[in-house]
């Protein structure tokens, strides 16, 4: 893996064939890397080498908020072909690479909930977030459980809660519904275990509202791995504060949908590009709120 952006030294270096010693970087899973914000102190010049978890931990980590109590940031993880298409035959797994499901793992060891739609649950099988040894340590400083709890956005809870996701998790699987949810359906997620959490007025979820819960609840590290549908209402709501984007180099054709559908926005919400790093042809982007 290489980072392409910020530019530093190390990649100028490489641009002009440069920078090609290999330096090994040390370091706890969870902690800053050596060489600062910027990423792991060498390993920009470093073309083919895996990148260590504590590096990736580093490249990823949350926005500091400053003094005070931490407010909500929410990010999203999406895999991309080149012509536009989130999945192929219903799943994304099948346009994704082993880099990119180490930026996966990570960026889900870093948060404390992770925010899906009932469709996604079912489609690509969610199970409950597992503890990880080597991002132990690195939780336990920040404040964090073993792991990250699931939220799944639903307006009609319609989910098997007989599978591990609500019978077997580290930490309680959230479900987010409006308050017009039925009743026997909400019974029956709390019976499973769950914990129900109304964010919003009729049978939908409002995403600002969903926002603002679970971060009443603790969970300020937000992070989204979608479906589409979800996704797009987060844009169209204007709480997206991130988009960690990985661009498959394979085109697919079909009609599989973007990595964001539903309502559009009167005027295109603009990002900026935080960091860009590449491994066999996959582009792994990160932007923010500009």
């Amino acid at each position: 893996m290489r980072r392409l952006f910020p530019v530093t030294y190390e990649t100028a270096a490489q641009a002009f064939g440069g920078g090609t010693e290999r330096e090994e970087v040390g370091g706890a899973a969870g902690a800053p890397a050596p060489g600062g914000s910027g990423g792991p102190a060498g390993a920009d010049a470093l073309v083919n080498r895996e990148w260590s978890l504590a590096e990736l931990a580093a490249a990823y980590a949350y926005p500091e908020t400053g003094s005070g109590a931490r407010q909500p940031w929410l990010r999203a993880n999406m895999v991309s072909t080149l012509d536009g298409a989130a999945q192929h035959e219903g799943h994304s797994q099948p346009i994704s690479s082993a880099a990119d499901m180490r930026i996966f793992g990570t960026l889900r060891a870093l948060a404390d909930v992770i925010v899906v739609g009932a469709e996604t649950v079912r489609q690509e099988g969610y199970r409950p977030a597992r503890a990880r040894a080597e991002f132990a340590a690195g939780r336990r400083a920040a404040g964090q459980g073993p792991a990250p709890a699931i939220a799944i956005v639903t307006a009609g809870l319609d989910l098997d809660f007989s599978l591990p996701l609500f019978t077997s998790p580290l930490v309680p699987t959230v479900i987010l519904t409006g308050a017009t949810a039925a009743p026997d359906r909400v019974a029956a997620a709390e019976k499973a275990g769950a914990r129900v959490v109304v964010a919003g007025e009729g049978m939908g979820v409002d995403p600002a509202r969903a926002v603002r819960a679970l971060a009443d609840l603790g969970h300020t590290r937000q992070l989204t791995e979608g479906g589409p549908r979800l996704l797009g209402q987060l844009v169209a709501a204007d709480v997206l504060d991130e988009l960690c984007l990985t661009v498959s180099p394979m085109l697919s054709a079909g009609d599989a949908q973007r990595i964001a559908g539903g309502p559009s926005v009167a005027v295109p919400r603009r990002f900026e590009l935080a960091s860009l790093l590449e491994e066999d042809g996959f582009l792994f982007s990160r932007y923010r709120r500009s």
